[in-house]
């Protein structure tokens, strides 16, 4: 008889582990109330998670992490690889990078930290999302928003060069993504066609911050060589200090002249000889980019930083006046649930009022977020709420892709064009 008891006892604790709750006097209410109302979801999860056979075995065999069923490698890297998984509750795809701790050195260590936090303190349409952060002794893992339309770089490579179309609308929410991280303090420093995703929907999605670095100003110096070569700035390959927003910039010139050619301004065999190429700063424009790309090209592939065009001179150039770029953005405060409890009823957005009605009917309480606080991203209710509330955005549509209209002059983007490089200025101001 005192067996069963400990066996019983034992499994309540377990229980509790998975039911983000560290009250045992709740658990056991919960289990004397389970004869006489049906189970929430999460009770009815947290229980197979701990009594079903074959719930137990796909977490013992890696096919579940935590609250998200694992499927097929959708992606690797050096130390990592990406897989497709399903949350459990909300039923919603999302991609877990898979990191093994053991492979990880100081420095790399270092890294991680710095990409978890970063993407901690961004949400906006134009920048892939982090979920969750699940850590075992051996592995981490991070949830991610998952886009199912690929990248920029496979897409480019099989079906070559984008329209001029189709390159406005993915260079302008590269530039808005790119924007929102800078006003945010934070350079990605690692910019290329393969960090370029494309959604389901073909809303562009900015990743991988693994090179990612906040600045306390924008005039900041940094000394570490970061990203790929081909995409590479010119003080990068001179091996001196530089500053983080003109690095981004000249990526970003780089992937444009890929989208609109369909090839790299700088390539060759090897690192050597791309390095002498980017130093040169000898490239050839075809003759069928048009003339507004071509003069913002040439404006932002300038070697020195300081005469690189800026975030906001690109977003008034001629060749992008025509698309819609505004893209919303979220205060960060909507990235963590414990707001949903403390502030005032009155105080919550519309999207934040949905999202807590979806918590509720999943059965997860104010106990339970207050239970995790503290925790940001490496909690399970951390992850419901960013899912739902990511859900509850695009239902509204803020992920639109912008559309581009006629060439409708805007007085205050056409003040932002006052760069020779890129417009021909004119002293007649005419009033009407």
């Amino acid at each position: 008889m005192p067996a069963n008891n400990n066996q019983v006892s034992l499994r309540l604790q377990h229980h509790s582990l998975w039911s983000l709750t560290d009250s045992s006097e709740c658990e056991q209410e919960r289990e004397d109330n389970v004869t006489t109302r049906c189970p929430t979801p999460l009770e009815k999860l947290t229980t197979d998670m701990c009594q079903d056979e074959k719930t137990i075995k796909e977490l013992t065999m890696g096919r579940r992490v935590g609250f998200y069923k694992v499927r097929g490698q959708i992606g690797c890297g050096n130390f990592s690889k990406v897989k497709l998984a399903f949350h459990a509750l909300t039923k919603d795809k999302v991609a877990i990078k898979i990191l093994d701790k053991t492979r990880l050195d100081l420095q790399s260590q270092r890294m991680l930290s710095r990409e978890i936090s970063n993407m901690e303190s961004l949400s906006h349409a134009n920048v892939l999302r982090l979920y969750e952060v699940i850590e075992t002794p051996c592995r981490l893992y991070l949830i991610l928003e998952y886009a199912g339309g690929g990248d920029l770089h496979t897409k480019i490579c099989t079906e070559g060069k984008l329209s001029d179309h189709d390159s406005k609308i993915t260079f302008a929410q590269i530039l808005s993504g790119i924007k929102y991280m800078h006003d945010n303090s934070i350079i990605h420093r690692d910019l290329k066609a393969e960090n370029i995703l494309y959604s389901c929907n073909a809303c562009v999605k900015v990743a991988d911050f693994g090179f990612s670095k906040r600045v306390r100003n924008r005039n900041e110096v940094l000394d570490t060589f970061c990203g790929s070569p081909p995409y590479a700035a010119p003080e990068l390959f001179r091996d001196e200090s530089y500053i983080g927003p003109p690095v981004d910039v000249w990526a970003m010139g780089v992937l444009l002249f890929f989208m609109v050619t369909g090839t790299l301004p700088f390539r060759a065999d090897t690192v050597a000889k791309i390095r002498r190429c980017v130093l040169d700063g000898t490239y050839i424009l075809p003759t069928w980019v048009s003339a507004p790309c071509q003069r913002l090209i040439r404006g932002i592939l300038k070697p020195d930083p300081s005469e690189r065009c800026a975030l906001d001179q690109m977003l008034g150039c001629e060749w992008l006046l025509p698309v819609d770029i505004t893209h919303p953005t979220q205060p960060t405060n909507k990235l963590d649930p414990l707001r949903l409890v403390l502030a005032d009823p009155g105080d919550l957005s519309r999207d934040e009022q949905e999202a807590r009605a979806a918590l509720e009917e999943l059965g997860i309480t104010d106990e339970h977020i207050l239970n995790n606080q503290g925790k940001k991203s490496r909690s399970p209710v951390t992850g419901v709420y960013r899912i739902l509330m990511h859900r509850v955005q695009k239902s509204r549509g803020v992920e639109c892709v912008p559309s581009i209209s006629g060439v409708v002059k805007d007085p205050k983007r056409d003040s932002l064009r006052a760069y020779r490089s890129l417009r021909h200025t004119s002293k007649l101001c005419i009033l009407s």
